[in-house]
């Protein structure tokens, strides 16, 4: 089963995200799994089980209530975000292990640039030293998924404090750029898709 890789540039995260619905309702047995490589402009994004005391400053950026799992994030220029449009039941594979699908593509491509960095079962996501560099949202509908996962890489991580990310009160973030890996983002993305692809192919 072949995937369609797309890179989708800069993109508003309303429109992105019905993009990603309207996909998602109108695919049949036989539509193409796909893969989207985006950046988004500076938004923050309320998952389903969000709860509004994780937003603890207000400013100009937007707050957009979502329908992945998870808590409160954000998104901006500087971090890959990568959405796994996956068919999931035609693969055979569970939500669980979509999950740990990205996160070991996220510790595989940092282990690339001399970064070891874990993944926690309890808080799904990607750690180094305890500062969350990588974060892990879905939704699935009709047995497939859409969502993924988000990398940061070179960004302004000052609105990181403007909430709890992810809903842990105090959870530090980190990014390649802070720790002396400096790498263009689209170019980030090549082993990031490459090990998310492989790992479905091989897993259905």
């Amino acid at each position: 089963m072949n995937i369609k890789i797309r890179d989708q540039g800069q993109q508003d995260y309303l429109s992105c995200w019905r993009k990603m619905q309207d996909y998602t309702l109108s695919r049949d047995i036989d539509s193409a799994d796909e893969i989207w490589i985006v950046e988004h402009s500076p938004v923050f994004t309320q998952g389903l089980n969000g709860q509004p005391e994780h937003l603890l400053q207000v400013s100009d950026i937007p707050v957009v209530d979502t329908d992945r799992g998870g808590q409160i994030t954000y998104h901006a220029p500087g971090q890959l975000v990568v959405y796994t449009l996956i068919d999931i039941k035609r693969r055979g594979i569970g939500v669980r292990q979509l999950v740990t699908v990205l996160e070991q593509a996220m510790i595989g491509t940092l282990a690339q640039y001399g970064l070891q960095a874990v993944a926690k079962a309890q808080a799904p996501g990607v750690y180094i030293q305890g500062n969350k560099i990588g974060s892990v949202g879905l939704r699935i509908k009709k047995g497939c998924s859409y969502h993924g996962l988000s990398l940061n890489n070179n960004m302004d991580l000052t609105p990181f404090s403007y909430i709890n990310p992810c809903g842990y009160q105090g959870l530090q973030v980190t990014q390649l750029a802070n720790l002396g890996v400096n790498i263009k983002t689209n170019e980030l993305a090549i082993p990031v898709v490459n090990s998310i692809a492989n790992a479905l192919q091989a897993l259905s």
